[in-house]
């Protein structure tokens, strides 16, 4: 298999993983925790790099120190999650960029960390990108009913007796996987856009639950292809060309959104003729 075949591929799988995660982040309303872990698995990025291992390794480490941490945080008296998120993404970003400074001769490119390369992908990225999305498949279907009940009626779920907490880090630590996963084609900065556009523009479309895991995956396959594409003929980035192809989903999911809001311009039938029409 060629490069180009292979970026595509990887561009197919990590596209449709992400969409499928983004959107139990997206309903859930943990997009500043999924733009924290984004930007917190840099270091550990680095720290791959700079050891020569697998860098989605690294950032899969630092992932479950992250979760962990975030976790912690949140369930401190007088915080909260989005004071966990906070912490964790200027944290965690501020440490990847202190690591990138003082480590010399790094053996990838810092930029390929953040935007990242699909097209120099390996054959183990689009392996842990397919496990991802497998298994995330999996659990949702083995907890949907659980994951719909907490994300919907939170109090109703603490009222029947369900602690919020194992839902809430299952998810998280679906996030995290997906982000890891999607590492090498968008990079730690990138990844949050492909998590949260074909999520955001589902969601415009499909009014049901079921109908956003179906169609976000779609939309990120495609983002993934066209951005690849687009990085091939016009010989630009691929990272930033997939990412801005998922905004152009979601803004026209937006703009077709809106058009269905606007009255129609059919003029209404005059009380005069609709009496006439029925005395005639």
């Amino acid at each position: 298999m060629g490069y180009f075949e292979r970026a595509m591929l990887a561009a197919v799988v990590i596209g449709a993983g992400a969409g499928f995660v983004g959107a139990l982040v997206v309903l859930r309303r943990r997009t500043f925790f999924a733009q924290a872990l984004t930007h917190a698995t840099y270091p550990g990025a680095v720290l791959a790099a700079a050891l020569g291992v697998s860098v989605p390794l690294g950032a899969a480490v630092a992932s479950v120190a992250i979760v962990g941490v975030m976790t912690a945080i949140a369930r401190v008296r007088h915080q909260g999650a989005q004071v966990a998120a906070g912490i964790v993404l200027t944290g965690g970003f501020a440490l990847g960029a202190l690591l990138q400074s003082i480590i010399p001769g790094l053996p990838v490119q810092p930029e390929s960390l953040l935007v990242g390369s699909i097209l120099t992908v390996s054959d183990a990225d689009i392996l842990l990108a397919t496990v991802v999305l497998v298994a995330s498949v999996a659990i949702v279907a083995a907890f949907g009913t659980r994951i719909v009940f907490s994300t919907f009626d939170p109090a109703g779920y603490r009222a029947a007796g369900f602690r919020e907490w194992p839902v809430e880090l299952l998810v998280l630590g679906l996030t995290a996987a997906s982000v890891v996963s999607s590492l090498p084609a968008v990079g730690a900065i990138l990844a949050i856009a492909l998590l949260a556009a074909p999520a955001a523009a589902a969601r415009l479309v499909m009014p049901t639950f079921r109908g956003v895991l179906v169609v976000a995956p779609v939309i990120g396959a495609a983002s993934g292809v066209i951005g690849v594409l687009v990085s091939r003929f016009a010989a630009v980035a691929a990272g930033p060309s997939i990412v801005l192809a998922a905004t152009a989903f979601l803004l026209i999911a937006l703009a077709g959104s809106k058009l269905r809001r606007l009255p129609s311009r059919r003029a209404p039938i005059p009380v005069e003729t609709a009496e006439d029409a029925r005395i005639a």
